[in-house]
C-alpha cells in the first residue's frame, strides 16, 4: 500500500471519529430504530448499572471552588499522576472512553463527553465511584491513592469534557 493510499485510509478514518452525531439508518422508515449518539467518539449514552453511593455522599457537591488551579491539578492527575494508572489509559486522553486499554475492557470505560450521561451525575457519586472503584467494571478504587482534595479536583477537570 503507498502513502497515498496509508495516509487516505488515515484520514477516513479521523474524519469518521470526529463526527459528534450518527444515526444508524432504519431499515424501514416508517418505524424509526433506536440509535446511538456518539459524543466525542465514545458511545453516548452508555448503558449503566453502577452501584448507588451512600446518600449522604451521593448528595455532597463538590466543596472545591472551580478555579483554573483546581481543575489543573485534575487534569495534572487524569493525564499524568493518578496511580494505580492514569485516567486517561483507559478514558481516553479527550475523555471519550476510547483510551488505548478501553478495546479490552468490558463494560467499556465511561464517556465523560456525554453530557445527557454526565449531569445528572451528582458530584458525590462520581466521588464515591473514583474512590471505591465501580464493582462488574475494570475501574479500580483509588482510595489509598487519591486524597479527598485529589479528588475532588479530579472530578472539576472529569466536567470539563462535558462542557
Amino acid at each position: 500500500m503507498g502513502i497515498v493510499s496509508s495516509t487516505a485510509i488515515v484520514l477516513s478514518i479521523a474524519v469518521t471519529l470526529a463526527v459528534g452525531d450518527w444515526q444508524a439508518p432504519a431499515e424501514n422508515p416508517a418505524s424509526p430504530q433506536p440509535y446511538i449518539q456518539l459524543a466525542g467518539s465514545g458511545i453516548c449514552p452508555q448503558d449503566r448499572n453502577t452501584r448507588t453511593a451512600p446518600s449522604r455522599l451521593r448528595k455532597k457537591s463538590n466543596p472545591l471552588p472551580a478555579t483554573d488551579e483546581n481543575i489543573a491539578a485534575g487534569e495534572r492527575l487524569y493525564r499524568k499522576t493518578a496511580k494505580p494508572t492514569t485516567c486517561y489509559l483507559c478514558h481516553g486522553r479527550r475523555g471519550n472512553g476510547n483510551g488505548r486499554l478501553a478495546p479490552k475492557l468490558d463494560p467499556p470505560p465511561r464517556n465523560f463527553t456525554c453530557a445527557k450521561m454526565m449531569d445528572p451525575i451528582p458530584d458525590g457519586q462520581l466521588f464515591w465511584i473514583i474512590q471505591n472503584g465501580s464493582r462488574g467494571t475494570t475501574m479500580p478504587p483509588h482510595k489509598a491513592t487519591l486524597s479527598e482534595t485529589e479528588t475532588w479536583q479530579l472530578i472539576h477537570f472529569i466536567r470539563t469534557f462535558s462542557r
